[in-house]
């Protein structure tokens, strides 16, 4: 599995999936949940109610994942996750490494070869960005030996400091 990181906007990654940092409900939010419903346009809110209708009536745990379609996205699929809140006292590392393992094992069910992640929990959720990188590259290094349909994995990055820890972690 190739493993990079990069300076960009998730909204205009050609991938197969992208990532969304969503909020437990799955109906839009601030942040990257925001910019990628806006950006997918009504179907992603459609589809984000279909599986609250169907399976998360009580809305998406943290650490869960979940695929729906893209909308109008670059991508064929979004993956949803709900980060850990140190704001709420969400403070164990595992509940964030979930989150990318989580997401990493819904890709390759739906048969995604490449996926984009933001950084999970380094914005509203207050995480500290260089702890973030820690766990995500970890943890997607430790999933390439289980996850074998996804070839590439790219942690795509609004900010240019919390690219750096990123490619800080990466040479680690």
């Amino acid at each position: 599995m190739r493993i990079t990181a990069e300076h960009g906007d998730l909204t205009t990654t050609p991938v197969d999936a992208v990532v969304n940092a969503a909020n437990s409900t799955l109906l839009g939010g601030g942040g990257v949940d925001g910019a990628l419903h806006a950006a997918a346009g009504p179907t992603l809110l459609e589809e984000c109610r279909r599986v609250r209708a169907s399976r998360w009536h009580d809305g998406l745990p943290v650490g869960e994942a979940v695929a729906t379609g893209a909308g109008r996205l670059p991508a064929r699929w979004v993956i949803h996750t709900v980060g850990p809140d140190r704001r709420r006292g969400q403070t164990d590392p595992e509940l964030l490494a979930s989150c990318f393992r989580r997401s990493l094992e819904v890709a390759e069910e739906v048969g995604a070869r490449s996926v984009a992640f933001p950084a999970i929990s380094a914005g509203v959720y207050a995480w500290d960005p260089a702890e973030v990188a820690g766990v995500a590259v970890r943890t997607v290094r430790a999933a390439s030996s289980t996850v074998s349909s996804v070839e590439e994995v790219r942690f795509v990055l609004f900010s240019p400091e919390v690219l750096r820890h990123f490619e800080r972690a990466l040479e680690e």
